[in-house]
């Protein structure tokens, strides 16, 4: 543990103008207060704190973050009171500590209310002052680096908090820094087969893509010192986690990440920015769609830059990043960047901050109305992973918005009152409905009418936004219609309990949302036909147990016996026939059955795969992949056969036939291989087309028993390794 002239030392090479007395106390009060506490590594706990400190010092904070960093543990780990707390280092120190402690005196249901009441507080707290959260990132990066020491469920359960909460925060407030190493810390324990393939496949080309990234800095060195510019230029390595989702989420191999090496040039003022650009473009081909100017229109968490990609001479693309000094600091450091510590300033923070931060103000005005705060926490969680999309108003106003936002989700960002009396939208000029998809650049203009009834529960559906969301079910409860809903919903539950029904199961058939959308209508017998034109067997069944009101406002519960039997013999019915069925193609036609369905054999759909159906003349539905030339090749109007289809939850054990096709240089047992690899993974090779050409290469296609698109990546990934072999993919026809 570092002594308190080690840990004044450091501080103060950071920052000289820490104030070393008043750090010193409270180094010594925490050393105190935690004597004889101890972390799960067996070290002195107050490591812990000094360690924070210093991370605070490393982004730049003042002196009572600091400071509420090596005591934000006392109140709630010794018997140091609040109290004292305000004696011994005033007011605004105690108010950090607060918000970073955890609850403790209030009973909770289960451990995930605890926790999402934790984060409620601690949002709060951050409301009124930002610092409360930066402590608590640097509190979390701390234990995140020491986590082998937990037990292994422990471990998997802080480092999903960590992706779901802390790292999306620190990207919303633009700490690059924290962001990147909360993530690949998260992503060596959740998946550390995965994590290790990375870095050993990323080590491999290693000190090929450092000669590449050399030889470009040349080329910009030597262009950039001709127009006499002052900038700094070095090479930068993608971190792992971003790495891994775009594999994952793009379903994309390592040699297909455009940006894995990166070159960063700085320069003193944006005209440079757009100047070098110009340079670069001059240097190398740009890849069309892949420039990107965060410098027009920054990103929510203030980030500025940038972006091109671009192919070098030896054919390899690379991404350049271009930007000032100040943006640097805030990719970096984001909010933390701009701290302006002001004597007597209790808050902490500019207005220019305060504007910055308008995201986390917006996001807690509605928090009086979430009485649950494991609805606040999914709502909040629903605003930080949200990618946006800016529009436009009329007048050419920017609109931010979460991705996938619909005209509603904008009625609402402009006004309640415009939102309430939303009935249609002008999206570039044409009418579209409340749920069209709104992409960057569209203009808005919301169509409003003194008519309209109002918001209703179908609209929680539609919008995306948690704004919206929350202010429509502020109006719904003005309106009582909420508080109706929920009874219904009760009694809905309670009759399905004593016909011996789950109502947790019934949800996941869409019972909820049709529930409660008949708690809206005036009749029984509306709400009756409502839920009876459902399409599974369990939301026919919550036709029949239809919540209403009576004259006394009392809720009462309908059931028809004969229809309940009904229902039970085809449910039986329903069974028998997936028995039948079980060695079928896996695959069903959403709200049709026994119908004749066989998987394509030019593309060899498995479980995993985008597939659409396609009608056949005679012969059924053909399954396909989406992405399958015979299918992308059709007419429009040979696609107006085309069928919603989608893979069953299949048994264990179930395989399909998957091409493989394989390029490399020929050479004696290359085949032994293949088969010892498909042997070793226990997957049976049932087919081998192969042809070798005059100057030694190898073209080979190969049938595989797969299970699903996680076998197919993990064969493609283990196939790629064998000596020879260049390139491996899957067949698309």
């Amino acid at each position: 543990m570092k002594t308190k002239a080690q840990f004044l030392e450091q501080i103060l090479s950071i920052n000289p103008k820490y104030d070393a007395e008043l750090i010193g106390k409270a180094y010594d009060k925490g050393r105190a207060l935690h004597e004889g506490q101890l972390r799960k590594s067996g070290e002195p706990y107050f490591i812990h704190p000094i360690n924070v400190a210093i991370i605070l010092a490393q982004l730049g904070m003042d002196d009572a973050t600091l400071i509420g960093g090596l005591l934000h543990d006392v109140v709630e780990d010794t018997e140091y009171t609040r109290d004292e707390l305000v004696a011994d280092f005033g007011e605004e120190i105690a108010l950090l500590v607060d918000g970073v402690t955890k609850l403790g005196s209030i009973k909770f249901e289960s451990k995930e209310e605890v926790q999402a009441e934790n984060f409620r507080k601690m949002f709060l707290a951050m409301s009124k002052d930002i610092r409360v959260l930066i402590i608590k990132l640097a509190d979390r990066l701390h234990n995140m680096r020491t986590i082998e020491y937990m037990k292994p469920e422990k471990i998997e359960e802080k480092c999903r908090e960590t992706l779901d909460i802390y790292a999306p925060l620190a990207s919303r407030l633009g700490i690059a820094t924290v962001k990147f190493e909360l993530e690949d810390i998260a992503l060596k324990y959740l998946h550390p087969q995965e994590y290790q393939q990375l870095v050993d496949g990323i080590n491999k080309k290693m000190a090929q893509r450092e000669e590449t990234i050399k030889a470009v800095i040349d080329e910009i060195k030597e262009s950039l010192d001709d127009m006499g510019l002052e900038y700094e230029i070095y090479g930068r390595a993608k971190h792992y986690y971003s790495i891994y989702k775009k594999m994952k989420f793009q379903k994309k191999q390592l040699d297909e990440i455009f940006d894995l090496i990166a070159v960063r040039v700085i320069v003193n003022t944006v005209k440079e920015c757009y100047a070098v650009l110009g340079i670069v473009h001059t240097m190398w081909k740009p890849i069309p769609g892949r420039f990107k100017d965060y410098i027009a229109m920054p990103k929510p968490n203030m980030y500025q830059s940038l972006h091109t990609t671009v192919i070098s001479d030896n054919g390899e693309p690379f991404e350049i990043q271009i930007r000032t000094h100040e943006m640097h600091q805030i990719a970096e450091y984001g909010i933390a960047a701009h701290w302006k510590y002001k004597e007597g300033d209790t808050s902490g923070q500019s207005s220019a901050d305060d504007i910055k931060l308008a995201w986390l103000r917006q996001s807690l005005e509605w928090q009086q109305d979430l009485n649950d705060p494991k609805d606040f926490l999914e709502t909040m969680k629903m605003d930080l992973f949200a990618t946006q999309v800016f529009v436009f108003t009329p007048r050419g106003d920017v609109i931010e918005l979460p991705a996938g936002s619909t005209p509603l989700d904008f009625a609402f960002k402009i006004h309640s009152a415009i939102g309430c009396k939303c009935v249609g939208a002008k999206v570039n000029g044409k009418m579209v409905t409340i749920d069209h998809t709104l992409q960057n650049g569209d203009i808005v203009e919301i169509v409003t009418s003194a008519n309209s009834s109002g918001p209703s529960v179908d609209w929680l559906k539609i919008a995306k936004s948690s704004n919206a969301r929350n202010k429509i079910r502020s109006w719904l409860k003005k309106e009582n219609k909420s508080d109706k809903i929920d009874k219904g919903k009760e009694a809905v539950d309670k009759a399905l309990r004593k016909k011996g029904y789950d109502p947790a199961q019934c949800a996941k058939s869409a019972y909820v949302n049709k529930a409660m959308k008949a708690m809206n209508f005036a009749s029984t017998e509306e709400g009756y036909a409502q839920l009876s034109a459902g399409g599974t067997l369990v939301s026919k069944l919550c036709g029949l147990l239809i919540s209403y009101y009576n004259e006394d406002n009392k809720v009462e519960v309908r059931t028809d016996e004969s229809v309940l039997a009904d229902i039970k013999e085809k449910e039986a019915r329903r069974q028998k026939n997936e028995r039948r069925q079980k060695d079928g193609p896996g695959v069903i036609v959403k709200g049709a059955d026994n119908l004749m369905i066989k998987l394509a054999k030019c593309c060899n759909p498995v479980p995993g795969d985008e597939i659409v159906g396609f009608i056949t003349k005679g012969r059924g539905i053909s399954v396909h992949r989406k992405d399958c030339s015979n299918i992308t090749s059709l007419s429009e109007e040979e696609k107006a056969r085309f069928i919603e289809v989608e893979w069953e939850d299949l048994k264990a054990g179930k395989s399909y036939d998957a091409e493989i096709c394989l390029v490399g240089n020929d050479r004696k047992g290359v085949l032994s291989d293949i088969s010892r690899v498909c042997e070793d993974m226990d997957i049976h090779l049932s087919g081998v087309n192969a042809k070798a050409g005059k100057d030694g290469s190898l073209n080979m296609t190969i049938t595989l028993s797969i299970s699903s698109t996680q076998e197919m990546q993990k064969v493609l990934r283990v196939l790629r390794n064998i000596e020879g072999i260049t390139h491996v993919y899957r067949a698309k026809s």
